[in-house]
């Protein structure tokens, strides 16, 4: 890859940091489906997960650690400080959990190794969020399902851009 698509995906995930807090705090609570509601941020972190194996793919381990810390500092200059830690906190021990499921995991293909981590991080993430930044985990089904919904989108265009390319280079 690139160093400008390193570089695209790093941003986009680093934005998705501070948009999710932002969310949060302009919109609070939003539907998810199946009668679930969550922080409206859920459907930014849903696509923060997999623009963090995207970046990881692109620049590598320690790039994506100080994304992490650039999204951090932006959410607590825009967002809700509170809210801004919660998401910082949680981002921190989701990224370390997703690289001990994603690392072992790629060697299976990219879309395996992002389902798994991801189910790991968007638990992971969730629980911490909710319990530092809202005090209770009322809304642990519809952060999870959210998440989800993001995660199985984003990964069913990443396996339809996939599969474009091995149908052009086999021509």
């Amino acid at each position: 890859m690139t160093r400008y698509t390193a570089a695209a995906a790093l941003g986009t995930y680093i934005a998705t940091i501070p948009a999710a807090n932002l969310a949060v705090t302009h919109f609070g609570a939003v539907p998810v489906g199946l009668g679930h509601i969550a922080p409206a941020g859920v459907y930014f972190v849903g696509l923060a997960l997999v623009l963090r194996d995207l970046a990881r793919e692109a620049a590598g381990r320690g790039p994506v650690l100080a994304a992490i810390a650039a999204g951090a500092a932006l959410s607590w200059w825009l967002a809700d400080p509170a809210l801004a830690f919660a998401s910082a906190a949680a981002f921190a021990v989701a990224e370390t959990m997703d690289f001990a499921v994603y690392e072992p995991l790629r060697k299976r293909g990219l879309l395996v190794a992002m389902l798994a981590s991801n189910a790991v991080g968007l638990l992971a993430d969730s629980l911490i969020f909710l319990k530092i930044g809202f005090g209770n985990l009322d809304y642990l089904p519809g952060q999870l399902l959210g998440k989800a919904w993001m995660t199985l989108a984003a990964v069913a265009v990443i396996a339809t851009i996939q599969r474009r390319r091995a149908q052009a280079e086999s021509v």
